[in-house]
């Protein structure tokens, strides 16, 4: 029997007249299947808002979208921005306790009776008019620092990955509140309806040590289709994507058909958002069968822009690669994008491992800044690389001038953010001499937050969503907008 006359037929009298009563089911159905026809906008669907809030945003933004280039692990600012020429007298001294101030440290150096200093083995220069300085181990992104902001002050209470992870993409250390990617999902919506609003990819460094969770980018209390949308360096780019063999096109749009008539029934009886959440992930992944492998198909970018990214470009999966799909994502309206490279967490070996990872991820990460820049997209796009926090300045372990690391550190850390609003060619706050301790301008993740939400026209305050008796945000109850570095 048909699933749809089977349902009807197992109905009860109250339940026909409680559908009667609402009729949302129908209207739900139809809002999630043909937008358009609620829409008085009537411009093509890839460049039509879909979802978001009606009052968002709450005034006129500089950026549309976000690449967030995450390197997972946390890289050491001491080797790759925030020059110290004093730590080559200090080299094999003690940190004095008047600098560690009695910080609270990882079990992994705990145990430690000492803690040398150690000087970064690597030059560093000043580079473009701005005169930032930048490690011979960033050659690609020394040529953009004009375009760059440096933020050298970006602090956070966390010292262990996943905290740290969790704390820098929800805004809590906790799991469980939505990442902001999700939060932009559900605020802003997406600009292209037959692509996700919010894209993660992961590549890996050569040594990849720290897992990624899942809900690291998950929706949290927000309703599920808020959640990222992983794709995938092999194979089909999204699982299931494809029609299992003897599947046509055709049967699948009938079974998605009655499968949503089934759902919104449901929705009629009990208003959950987690069922219009249901047909609404079953229609895109439909229509994301279309446009993901025209997405993904590199073959029509020019040899030029493949020679920009470099020669991992041609290896899916890449964080050549995905840089590539980044830019191809902004253009299509894809809202929050964000790229995560495993390996930064150089506890021994340092100098030969962080080597490793400038090569996977300085030239793309620069070819990214051109590129899009070139196509008219930097304005209105805003790219941010940074990780969960930085590397201590004293040496984990015996040290040894070749192979030293470096323990965890969130007092002080690294992160440029670049277009979309903010300030190109400056460098924000400054550490004391040891890189220990933040001198000015501290910018707390939770600043970090509020501002990147500024850049696309959020009020950090007033983006909520009302959850087991009170109203939530990114920012929790903190953040302010680093005024300073806005464009």
């Amino acid at each position: 029997m048909n699933p749809i006359e089977e349902h009807v037929l197992k109905l009860t009298r109250r339940h026909f007249f409680g559908r009667l009563a609402t009729g949302i089911g129908t209207t739900a159905l139809a809002a999630l299947l043909n937008p358009a026809l609620f829409a008085a906008d009537h411009r093509p669907r890839r460049l039509q808002r879909v979802g978001g809030l009606p009052e968002l945003p709450h005034f006129q933004p500089r950026a549309k979208r976000v690449i967030y280039l995450f390197m997972a692990g946390g890289p050491s600012q001491l080797e790759l921005f925030d020059y110290k020429p004093r730590l080559a007298e200090l080299h094999k001294t003690e940190l004095p306790d008047s600098v560690r101030m009695g910080q609270r440290i990882t079990t992994m150096t705990s145990g430690q009776k000492s803690f040398p200093v150690v000087n970064p083995m690597f030059k560093f220069a000043q580079h473009g008019q701005s005169g930032a300085w930048v490690s011979e181990l960033l050659p690609h992104t020394a040529r953009i620092v004009d375009d760059l902001c440096f933020i050298k002050t970006v602090n956070t209470e966390a010292i262990n990955h996943d905290p740290a992870m969790t704390y820098i993409q929800t805004g809590f250390q906790q799991p469980g509140r939505p990442c902001m990617g999700a939060w932009l999902s559900y605020g802003l919506g997406s600009e292209n309806a037959d692509l996700p609003a919010f894209v993660v990819m992961i590549s890996n460094g050569k040594e990849s040590d720290q897992p990624l969770y899942t809900r690291l980018w998950s929706a949290g209390f927000l309703p599920s289709r808020f959640q990222g949308v992983q794709f995938r360096g092999q194979g089909d780019p999204v699982l299931y994507l494809s029609n299992p063999p003897g599947v046509t096109p055709q049967v699948r749009r009938r079974m998605l058909d009655g499968l949503a008539e089934l759902n919104a029934m449901a929705a009629a009886d009990n208003p959950d958002p987690e069922i219009e959440a249901r047909i609404a992930q079953y229609e895109m992944a439909y229509r994301m069968q279309t446009s993901v492998p025209e997405l993904t198909d590199i073959s029509g970018e020019s040899k030029e822009t493949l020679e920009m990214y470099g020669p991992d470009v041609h290896r899916p999966g890449s964080f050549a690669r995905n840089c590539l799909l980044a830019r191809r994502m902004a253009e299509r309206g894809v809202r929050f994008i964000q790229l995560y490279h495993r390996g930064w967490d150089q506890h021994g070996n340092l100098p030969r491992r962080i080597r490793e990872q400038c090569q996977d991820t300085d030239q793309p990460s620069a070819a990214l800044v051109q590129d899009l820049k070139q196509r008219g997209l930097l304005d209105d796009t805003l790219v941010v690389w940074g990780g969960e926090f930085g590397r201590t300045v004293y040496c984990q372990g015996t040290i040894s001038d070749n192979n030293y690391g470096r323990d965890h550190h969130g007092r002080c850390f690294t992160v440029w953010m670049a277009g979309g609003g903010i300030k190109p060619g400056v460098t924000h706050g400054e550490t004391d001499d040891y890189c220990y301790n933040i001198v000015r301008d501290p910018v707390h993740i939770h600043d970090l937050h509020a501002t990147m939400l500024h850049c696309l026209g959020i009020d950090h305050k007033r983006l909520t969503y009302r959850f087991q008796g009170r109203e939530f945000r990114l920012t929790d109850v903190a953040g302010r907008v680093v005024k300073e570095i806005l464009a």
